[in-house]
Formats: C-alpha cells, sequence, structure tokens
C-alpha cells in the first residue's frame, strides 16, 4: 500500500461516525477461572504489539480477548478511557481472566499524526500515553473547534506525513508526548515513517473491510461484536461471558 492509497484510506475512514457501535452481544453461562501473572508482575505490565496492528495488555491466553476499535479523538472513546481503565485492569486483567487490546482507527482528520504519536515510545509507554490522552482529551478537542481557516487551506497540498505533523503540532500534541518521554527527533521520525503511517492506514481498512467496523469505540469480545459503547455495557458482557 503506497502513500496515496493511504490517503484515500484516510479519506473513507472519515465517513466512519464516533460513538457508533457493533450489533452483536456475546453471552456464555460458564465462568472462567483467573490465572495467575509471573511472580513478581501482574498482567497489566505484560503488553506487546500483535500482528492486526494494535497494541495488547494482559495474559496472552486470557479465555476472554476484548478489543477496541478506537479513535482518540472521539468523545465516546475518552469517556469509555477515563471510565474503564481502572476497573477494566484492576478487576479483569489483573485476574489473567481477560486481555484488552486497542486497535487505532482513522476517524478524524487528526488522528493518524496522534495516533502515529501514541505508537511511536512503543510498548512499554503505550497504555499510560493512551490513557493519558483520554484524560486531557478536552484540551485537545478545543482546539479542533476552532481551526483557523488559512490551516486548513494549507493542508490541501500536503503529503500524509505532513498533514499528521501539521495536526500534531497544532494540537499541541508534539508537546504533549515529548513531556512523557519522546524526544521531539524521535517523534518527527516517526511522523515521517511512510511505513507507519500505511500500517495504520490499514488496520482501518481492514476493519472497515474485513470486521465491518463503521465507527468507534467499537467493541469486539472473542470475536463477536458487542453492542456497547460505555464501560458499563462492555463489563456486562464481561460478566456475561464469565468474568
Amino acid at each position: 500500500m503506497n502513500l496515496r492509497f493511504a490517503a484515500s484510506t484516510l479519506a473513507l475512514a472519515m465517513l466512519a461516525a464516533c460513538g457508533d457501535s457493533g450489533s452483536t452481544n456475546t453471552a456464555a453461562p460458564n465462568s472462567v477461572a483467573a490465572v495467575a501473572a509471573p511472580a513478581g508482575q501482574d498482567w497489566t505490565q505484560t503488553v506487546s504489539k500483535t500482528a492486526d496492528g494494535g497494541f495488547v495488555m494482559g495474559n496472552p491466553n486470557a479465555p476472554l480477548k476484548l478489543v477496541e476499535y478506537g479513535s482518540r479523538t472521539c468523545p465516546t472513546c475518552g469517556h469509555f478511557g477515563r471510565t474503564a481503565t481502572r476497573p477494566l485492569e484492576d478487576t479483569y486483567i489483573k485476574s489473567g481472566k481477560v486481555s484488552y487490546e486497542f486497535r487505532d482507527f482513522l476517524v478524524h482528520a487528526p488522528d493518524l499524526g496522534v495516533a502515529v504519536l501514541g505508537q511511536c515510545a512503543g510498548e512499554a509507554p503505550f497504555f499510560p500515553i493512551l490513557e493519558q490522552t483520554f484524560a486531557d482529551q478536552n484540551q485537545f478537542l478545543e482546539k479542533l473547534e476552532s481551526v483557523p481557516q488559512d490551516f486548513q487551506q494549507r493542508l490541501q497540498g500536503m503529503s500524509p506525513a505532513q498533514q499528521a505533523t501539521a495536526w500534531v503540532e497544532h494540537l499541541g500534541y508534539l508537546d504533549f508526548v515529548k513531556q512523557r518521554g519522546l524526544t521531539e527527533q524521535q517523534a518527527r521520525q516517526c511522523l515521517t515513517d511512510g511505513q507507519r503511517i500505511e500500517a495504520l492506514a490499514k488496520v482501518t481498512e481492514v476493519a472497515m473491510r474485513d470486521k465491518e467496523v463503521t465507527g468507534t469505540p467499537t467493541f469486539i469480545l472473542n470475536g463477536e461484536k458487542l453492542d456497547a459503547a460505555s464501560w458499563e455495557q462492555v463489563e456486562q458482557a464481561l460478566k456475561a461471558a464469565g468474568a
């Protein structure tokens, strides 16, 4: 996939609606057993990148695998992140019963650059940066509400990498990640990495084409799409599945 295709994929993803979730619920009557983490650790410290382009936290062999397709600029995703993080990690992931994978789904124009920087630091900082992004989301959304006309015009002639850089600079997200361990050089190298951009665009493309993901957040539990957008709904599905 080339950068021109990545740009067209982003345009298609813009049609997706933040807050539109799936339609299938998952239920199972049997309770699943807790699984102890390796000595001296808990399962929230086990994080890896997946073949599907996401990052997963928890027991790799957890019987319940929760996947979220989310946008870092989606208010519904932000609300889920702020309300779900502690109970999901403390009650379900630490037990070894549930693993949680986040896959960036590109909905809004700034999502590409924000997702690139969210993944740039690698596995260990991925979820802390994601959680802090959602905790501070309102400051980024306020800047999205007042985008200067000349800024939007300048974007028209830019490549996807240049647009991604322009957006994170405008939102202050470049400074945000610099305060969380990335150097400016590392951040800018990630933003100009064509392979990263193509890989992120592909996650969105595959989700739309093969998994019927049409908006964010979309939750999938053991391969079944949930009719859920809030932590309360997701937790109900986890309990029904035996967590």
